[in-house]
């Protein structure tokens, strides 16, 4: 057999640039690049064997281990889990500020393969710099830290366990059920040994991802349930966009008459102006989609985990025999809720269902009631997204110019506090890559990088970050990396002077206002922060906008801006969207001395007796 002798590092990085993945009839490197920070424990062994491969497999820098991290999930949703990148750190801090982001993307099934140094396997040194020593076990590192939010770990301590660790990791990395995050702690010694490799492990390997049929038993109890159900809603997951259902979808939903509602990872599967889009449901959800959720005596589920903010914490679809119909490649995923299981990819599941239900449609005077509620709900985004004379605007009226100067063409980014409700409830998507929020581990912090990796993913497109000041003070590093890599954002700064998201739900279960507001927070001095100086600091042009005109104007200059550009305006940080929403199950305390809070238990104890326990 012939063979290569390769570092352990150098073996890797070559296995990753031959692996190809085929996107309809296009074949293309599975893996964009690798966004590097190095340290001691990667620098040398990873670091010239990255060096060598540059022009094969690109290194990218950043400035944060958990911004790039976000970056490279966030490609990887942008390319619906078709393509991905890898990430690599030194063995301390650099490791474990990847674990946010190893969360992140094993809640929301992403695909990312982290490589993160590790302590020396021949144990030499020990202990090393910035070693955790458990003294109860000499197996531990910090690295451990990965395990439960890995979909797949293992800890390399020999050159030649890549042989088994390799093909294992890119199975669960372009797996349809399995993906997620894949960590390979890489100890430092052994990436620079070296092994003899057969030639046959980095031949080019075309990877596909798997599309299951049906079951046909499945397939017919599936149509039982449509062809007796009198009040059907369908709901839309991520899983429409990961399978490319989008289209399919929007057919099947007008051609058998059914509304649709999208979760925050399924917005975007059909236009928000699609005859059958209710929009948005649960927590943050319409009033259109609430109530036919609340109403419908089937729910057919399509690619979506059904979280608590999707089911209005079990309360939404607690109606009386009602039944749900889970079309989900994965079967954990398609038992839940006491749910009848169609188990397959979601473009093959709809195709079966759309050929065995044949000319069926739902009944004519749920059609109307879905589409006199679709109207309605239009209006009342109208509404909330009008501007007013108030200073300062709410999130919802910033929404509206944003989407209006720049939703045509845009891939709007988010994540975390009280914009991905508002977002998911008023912005106009287009259909897919026009809607990007990760709300699965509603992670702070994500939105600037994750939108440094949409921008890598889909170049051509406008892609716009709205965040607030909050999340923006966490990790706002990567302005800096979109600067040097030429990778143009608009970001809208919403500075509302703190987490005006959960202030706002700490006094709706009682509280006092503490310790959100900046204001409301320990302080001896009101420090005022500069967003605009900051971020033109950083490399961006940047400008504060007074008003909603101002608004307008500043945003239709950072289009035509040659970089990043920043645009700053104070919010209201009270003011939230009062249409739509369903009921979200926050624990209240049972015993306080403030009114408010034995106030709020009440309403909580009435609230909880309407959930579902299946």
């Amino acid at each position: 057999m012939a063979t290569l002798r390769l570092t352990a590092a150098q073996a890797l990085v070559r296995y990753l640039a031959a692996q190809r993945i085929a996107i309809g009839d296009e074949v293309v490197p599975l893996f964009g690049g690798v966004w590097a920070i190095f340290g001691h424990g990667n620098v040398a062994g990873l670091g010239e064997a990255l060096f060598a491969a540059r022009e094969t497999l690109p290194t990218f820098r950043a400035h944060n281990e958990q911004a790039m991290a976000h970056a490279a999930i966030a490609y990887a949703k942008a390319h619906k889990r078709r393509r991905m990148m890898a990430c690599t750190s030194s063995i301390g801090p650099g490791a474990l500020n990847m674990v946010t982001a190893a969360a992140l993307a094993h809640v929301n099934r992403l695909p990312v393969l982290l490589l993160p140094g590790d302590v020396f396997a021949s144990r030499r040194p020990d202990p090393v710099l910035q070693q955790v020593e458990d003294f109860g076990d000499a197996t531990v590192s910090a690295n451990d830290c990965f395990r439960p939010v890995s979909r797949y770990f293992d800890r390399i301590t020999r050159p030649e366990q890549l042989l088994a660790a390799l093909p294992r990791a890119l199975d669960v990395l372009t797996d349809p059920v399995e993906c997620g995050p894949v960590t390979l702690a890489f100890c430092q010694d052994v990436q620079t040994e070296a092994f003899d490799y057969p030639e046959m492990l980095f031949e080019e390997r075309v990877r596909r991802i798997r599309a299951p049929e049906p079951d046909a038993r499945e397939i017919e109890d599936a149509v039982r349930l449509l062809e007796n159900a009198k009040r059907p809603l369908i709901i839309a997951g991520g899983g429409a966009h990961y399978a490319g259902a989008c289209g399919a979808l929007a057919d099947f939903a007008e051609r058998h008459g059914i509304p649709v509602a999208e979760t925050q990872a399924g917005k975007g599967a059909l236009q928000f102006d699609h005859p059958c889009n209710a929009g948005s449901v649960g927590v943050t959800g319409s009033a259109a989609a609430n109530t036919l959720a609340a109403e419908a005596d089937l729910i057919l589920a399509i690619g979506t985990r059904l979280q608590d903010f999707t089911t209005g914490s079990r309360a939404l679809f607690a109606a009386q025999g009602r039944r749900i119909l889970h079309l989900n490649v994965a079967a954990r995923d398609a038992e839940k809720h006491g749910g009848v299981p169609l188990v397959a990819d979601a473009a093959r599941g709809l195709a079966a269902l759309d050929a065995a239900i044949g000319l069926w449609r739902a009944p004519p005077d749920w059609r109307d009631r879905a589409e006199a509620l679709r109207r309605d709900w239009h209006d009342a985004v109208a509404r909330a997204t009008a501007p007013t004379n108030t200073q300062p605007p709410s999130d919802a009226e910033v929404i509206g110019v944003v989407d209006r100067v720049l939703g045509e063409t845009a891939t709007v980014v988010c994540a975390a506090g009280g914009l991905p409700g508002e977002l998911h409830k008023l912005w106009c998507a287009r259909g897919p890559n026009s809607y990007h929020v990760e709300y699965g581990f509603s992670c702070m912090g994500y939105e600037i990088a994750g939108a440094l990796g949409v921008k890598l993913a889909l170049p051509d497109r406008d892609v716009v970050v709205m965040v607030g000041d909050g999340s923006y003070l966490m990790l706002n590093s990567e302005i800096a990396t979109s600067v040097a890599m030429g990778l143009k954002l608009i970001i809208v700064v919403l500075d509302n002077r703190g987490f005006g998201c959960i202030n706002r739900l700490q006094q709706a279960t009682g509280g006092a206002p503490f310790n959100n507001l900046l204001a409301d927070a320990h302080h001896v001095a009101e420090v005022p922060i500069d967003f605009v100086k900051h971020a033109e600091s950083l490399g961006a042009v940047a400008e504060k906008a007074d008003d909603l005109a101002a608004l307008d104007a500043a945003l239709g200059r950072a289009r035509l801006a040659d970089r990043t550009a920043v645009v700053v305006i104070d919010t209201d940080p009270a003011k939230t969207t009062e249409a739509g929403g369903a009921w979200w199950d926050v624990a209240v305390p049972e015993v306080s001395s403030r009114a408010e809070v034995g106030d709020a238990r009440r309403r909580y104890e009435n609230a909880i007796e309407h959930q579902s326990l299946v």
